[in-house]
Order: structure tokens, then sequence, then C-alpha cells
């Protein structure tokens, strides 16, 4: 089983600086563009004729991963499944406020989170270790499938959270995120593609961007 893990692209609130957690934001025009490029990568993968089937596509609820699967569906034929586990870490308090503004709005909650207390949850939101125990549970349960390959996308948070908890933090692929799940700089861009083998689970690749490279030299 292959699982092509996929972060969303560019959000409103991403191009403006906001905290999304959970909040349903749409795609900014850029992250549109993102997606139409992994959307091509992906159709371009299916057709590679020694590539494993890819049979199924997964997505998180939340607009932003939507629309980045709803470009994948439309470009490879296959049905978009939802799958409510993927969802972002739900940010609390801190959902919709300006990263910028979080310190002065919020100084002791933000000493809290940047401490590094996994078991420290933000008031009306969760905690990393609930995160990662949520983003585990989903991956391990769609790679239990019988689909010998599947596309799925959801967030920079989680899937940086249930990473970190199925292949361990020190994996040298994972060193230079290691607690950086929900922070100002995700360790997954947008549209980035982590490949993950099954059984194991091997982590094959890590934040790889080079379609979104290639795309942008052929446009220049």
């Amino acid at each position: 089983m292959l699982q092509y893990l996929i972060r969303h692209g560019e959000s409103v609130s991403n191009a403006a600086g906001r905290v999304q957690g959970q909040e349903d934001v749409e795609l900014s025009e850029s992250g549109r563009a993102q997606a139409q490029t992994v959307a091509t990568w992906s159709r371009a993968l299916l057709a590679t004729a020694d590539a494993p089937p890819i049979e199924e596509l997964w997505s998180s609820p939340l607009r932003r991963a939507r629309e980045t699967a709803e470009a994948i569906a439309a470009a490879t034929g296959l049905p978009l499944r939802i799958d409510e586990r993927l969802c972002e870490l739900h940010a609390g308090i801190f959902q919709g406020h300006l990263w910028a503004d979080l310190e002065t709005r919020f100084p002791e909650v933000v000493a809290r989170w940047r401490s590094g207390d996994a078991d420290f949850a933000i008031p009306g939101g969760e905690s990393r270790t609930e995160l990662a125990a949520r983003g585990r549970a989903a991956i391990e349960s769609l790679a239990a499938r019988s689909a010998r390959g599947m596309f799925v996308v959801a967030h920079g948070g989680i899937l940086t959270a249930a990473l970190g908890s199925l292949v361990g933090k020190t994996h040298p692929l994972l060193a230079a995120a290691a607690e950086r799940p929900f922070t100002k700089l995700p360790a997954l861009a947008n549209c980035s593609v982590t490949l993950v083998r099954w059984p194991g689970p091997e982590l094959v690749s890590f934040n790889d961007t080079t379609h979104l490279a290639a795309a942008s030299a052929s446009e220049a």
C-alpha cells in the first residue's frame, strides 16, 4: 500500500497570515493554481506504466482540503471520500486571529503553547497529543483498507503530527520538523506530497514540491 499524503493548496487565511485551525476557509487564487498543478501531477502518476495502482482519494472535510481534493478527483476520475478525522488541529481561541497578534492578545496561552508541552490544549481547542493520536488513527485505518494506493489530502499540522507518531520525530526526514505541528512556519508546504509505504510504515519521501517547481519553471 502506498499513501500519497498531500497538504492542501494555499488558503485565503494562509495568504493573510491568519490562524486557521478548523475554520472552514477557501483556497486563494494561488492555492487554486497549486491544486491544479498537483491534480495534473496526480493524473500523470496514474498514467505511469510501472506505478502501483492508486485506487482511492480521501480528504479532510474542511473546504481548503476538499477543494484541493476535488481538483484531483476531476483530473483522475477517482471518487472523493471524506474522513472527518483528517481535520486540522482545533486551535480554539487562536482561530481567525492574525499570527502577528497572538502574543499581544493571548500572551500566557502562546507561551504555554510554545513551551512544547504536548498535552497543553489551546483553550477551546485540542492538544498536540490529541492531534497526533487522531491523525495516526486516521492514517493507520486508511492504510488497512484493501486499496493498493491512495491520495490523502489534509493539513500541515495533522499530517506532521501523525507522521511523528508513526515513524518517530527523530526520523531523518522529520528531524527538521520536530515539535513544529501548527506553527507559523509549517513543515509541509502547500500542495507538497509525502509518500508512506505500508506495511511499515516506511517514510519514503517528505514534503516533496518538485512538481510545483517544475510547473513554475514551465510557466516562466
